[in-house]
């Protein structure tokens, strides 16, 4: 069927949810992020908490004392700053991995007007035989 897939992520899409709520993996003919969305492969206290179990195992088996409270926040600390950073709907959009951010009081309006371009474009908006992607500028 030729429906149009639109996207707004309106908080949280991190890893497998992502995908599965159609992310860009999925092709979707517009993907929206509100300000305060967060968008990466896993949330940052994931990420850290995963790197920091990697670490104190590390240094079990080598037979070194584990990490204390105060060395594990410092050791998540970068972390948690970098997905913090990345994760910002600012990051991505500046890396044209999304169509913009948009005012929430305004997504009924950008979604009708996605509406109408996908209308006047069917296919999905790809020409007929192409084997190339959407081209985002």
């Amino acid at each position: 069927a030729d429906v149009p897939k639109l996207t707004v992520v309106v908080a949280g899409s991190h890893g497998a949810g992502n995908y599965g709520m159609c992310g860009r993996a999925y092709d979707p003919r517009f993907l929206f992020m509100w300000p305060n969305a967060r968008i990466s492969v896993m949330g940052g206290a994931q990420a850290a908490d995963v790197l920091a179990t990697v670490k104190q195992d590390q240094l079990q088996r080598q037979g070194k004392p584990t990490m204390s409270d105060v060395e594990l926040q410092e050791f998540r600390r970068p972390t948690l700053e970098k997905y913090e950073k990345e994760g910002s709907p600012y990051h991505s959009t500046a890396r044209l991995w999304d169509d913009g951010i948009i005012d929430p009081r305004d997504t009924r309006y950008v979604l009708g007007r996605c509406l109408r371009i996908c209308s006047r474009s069917p296919g999905g908006g790809r020409a007929t035989g192409s084997n190339f992607g959407v081209f985002r500028m």
